[in-house]
């Protein structure tokens, strides 16, 4: 909230760097876009929620607040304030709420069809290294087997 936005903010004095004073007998409606704390940094303040009201009673229309209390104001809602002393003014300092921290969510979706496509040509890999094995051990088996001589009919 830029101080010049509106007449009946003014930048505060030295004294209280980062605050906006509010004249006694002044009010000023506070609207913002994003959500924020509106909080005393000097005197009292008499602050109005703009209807409708929902929740507990305390939640509702006027409340006095004095130096270091905060009132939460959501985007769009309206809430009034004017300093409570006629003769002293208030100084009140604004902070947005902070932006909720994005979650990453963790997303396996491309990781698993190739893990199960591997997960296949493991398992046709070990079939085939198997069948290697095998057929190997025959060859080898038929290789060192001595070889019949063939029976000669005319020896005798």
């Amino acid at each position: 909230m830029a101080p010049h936005t509106h007449p009946l903010m003014h930048q505060s004095s030295p004294t209280l760097p980062g605050t906006w004073k509010l004249a006694p007998g002044r009010a000023i409606t506070l609207q913002p876009v994003e959500p924020g704390t509106m909080k005393v940094a000097h005197g009292c303040v008499w602050a109005t929620y703009d209807g409708p009201h929902h929740g507990a009673l305390n939640d509702l229309g006027d409340h006095v607040i004095g130096v270091g209390d905060r009132l939460f104001v959501r985007a769009g809602q309206r809430l009034v304030i004017q300093a409570w002393d006629r003769h002293c003014p208030a100084y009140f300092s604004w902070d947005p709420a902070p932006e909720p921290a994005r979650v990453r969510r963790l997303s396996l979706a491309p990781v698993l069809q190739p893990m199960a496509d591997l997960r296949l040509a493991l398992a046709i890999g070990g079939i085939a290294i198997a069948r290697l094995v095998v057929g190997l051990a025959r060859v080898l088996r038929d290789y060192a087997a001595p070889k019949a001589q063939p029976e000669c009919p005319h020896a005798a």
